[in-house]
């Protein structure tokens, strides 16, 4: 009698997943590429990847909460009158209002406030509620010019130029029509209801030259008051860096891919641009080649999610963070307690990133009223409040673990890898041993 063959399991490609055959069989039924928020989903180097040493015989370390651990940072120091004077290293990003509701954007000013720190208008221009909420607020001035005017860029604290960002670096923005309400459009200046498709690249200058320019002229226009600051994506960060330094800038907002976006094409999300990890160092450099680090601040965002991301940021060289993605869940995007409405849009509660199609059940993501009702923005604001309370503890815990009496005292040597890959982006040795790849050791 012949021995019966053993039943064999069917196998998956790797390559050909379920989630890219899902997407060849979308993109073959619609003829249309896909279109999402959030940033890149994909597994990429990422700070869980470094670990601190901490303090035990060789460093000495801070006791407990008896010694201070500063975190005060200012902000825009080379040439600006009135600095950005912030109690805590983390700042919200710039999201705008038509991409996020008033509720949202006013939640933001709200909580930022409560926190010692500032927050970022966005394309779109600059909404009451927000400069009435917002103690610190950066404007940002994108290729669109949507909303921008000269009274609102002299009611600002800080001018962010907007070169780049971290999903879509060489991509303008997008605002689909349903997002686009009467409101949305008399400040863009647009149709409503018609979709629309920033520009990739500001109309009137084309590079470093007369970046310096533009620079020079926000100046005048602000009496130099205020800090100007040019936000990059993280695509080339040494040489980017070192131009935005040369054009004059007061602070870099460096952004790598896992930077979130409103709405663009997901082949941008997750296939160009770097991982923030490796933007970091490479701008650090570009900032002491030219003898200016820590004169010229530098601002790291793009999946920052807690304090020992912060602190790990900062130890690298960065002045700075700035959240967008983890703010929008503490003011309660992806709740779970919404579950069942996710459920009714085809996703999942952590899983929601169709942002543009303005029907987001939290009221964040949303121009429609009665969705955007939902959010509170006194307790939104203070749940921010609270969890940009606890990242700071979290990375003056860490910074008094490694003997620091202030969190921008952090250092490389406070650091190491867990994988090769990491250790060559952040450029600190491999754990075990002194070998940074590429410098050399073993």
């Amino acid at each position: 009698m012949a021995a019966k063959i053993p039943d064999t399991l069917p196998r998956k490609s790797a390559t050909f997943d379920d989630y890219t055959l899902s997407e060849i069989r979308r993109a073959a039924a619609t003829g249309i590429y896909d279109i999402r928020g959030g940033g890149a989903k994909r597994q990429l180097p990422h700070f869980d990847d470094l670990l601190f040493l901490g303090a035990s015989m060789s460093r000495y370390p801070l006791e407990g909460y008896r010694e201070t651990c500063d975190t005060r940072v200012v902000l825009g120091t080379q040439f600006a009158k009135n600095p950005i004077k912030l109690d805590i290293p983390i700042t919200i990003a710039g999201m705008s209002f038509g991409s996020l509701s008033a509720q949202a954007k006013e939640a933001l000013g709200r909580g930022a406030t409560i926190a010692g720190t500032s927050t970022t208008t966005g394309d779109g221009g600059m909404t009451p509620e927000e400069r009435g909420q917002s103690k610190t607020l950066v404007y940002q001035y994108l290729p669109s010019r949507y909303g921008m005017n000269p009274n609102d860029l002299r009611k600002a604290d800080a001018i962010e130029v907007v070169v780049g960002q971290g999903a879509k670096p060489g991509g303008g923005g997008m605002l689909l029509g349903q997002k686009i309400s009467d409101r949305v459009a008399e400040m863009r200046n647009l149709p409503k209801g018609i979709d629309q498709r920033s520009a990739c690249r500001h109309p009137d200058w084309t590079g470093p030259d007369d970046l310096a320019i533009k620079i020079q002229e926000l100046r005048e226009i602000t009496n130099w008051e205020k800090p100007i600051y040019v936000k990059i994506s993280g695509t080339r960060p040494f040489y980017d860096t070192a131009l935005s330094v040369k054009a004059g800038a007061d602070v870099v907002v460096l952004d790598g891919m896992q930077g979130g976006t409103a709405a663009t094409q997901e082949v941008f999300i997750e296939h160009v641009g770097q991982p923030t990890l490796a933007c970091i160092r490479p701008a650090v450099e570009a900032l002491q080649d030219l003898g200016m680090h820590r004169k010229v601040q530098l601002v790291i965002s793009g999946g920052i999610r807690n304090g020992a991301d912060v602190a790990k940021a900062l130890a690298l060289g960065a002045d700075a963070v700035s959240i967008g993605t983890a703010a929008l869940v503490a003011l309660g995007d992806n709740d779970p307690a919404l579950e069942e409405e996710y459920n009714k849009l085809g996703t999942t509660a952590g899983a929601y990133d169709d942002w543009h199609e303005g029907r987001d059940p939290a009221g964040i993501s949303t121009q429609d009223p009665e969705l955007a009702m939902r959010l509170d923005p006194i307790a939104a604001g203070r749940r921010l409040a609270n969890y940009l309370k606890v990242m700071t503890l979290e990375a003056q815990t860490i910074a008094r673990a490694c003997g620091k009496s202030h969190v921008n005292n952090l250092e490389p040597e406070d650091l190491v890898a867990l994988t090769v890959e990491a250790a060559a982006m952040a450029q600190v040795p491999l754990a075990g041993t002194n070998w940074i790849p590429g410098q050399g050791g073993y």
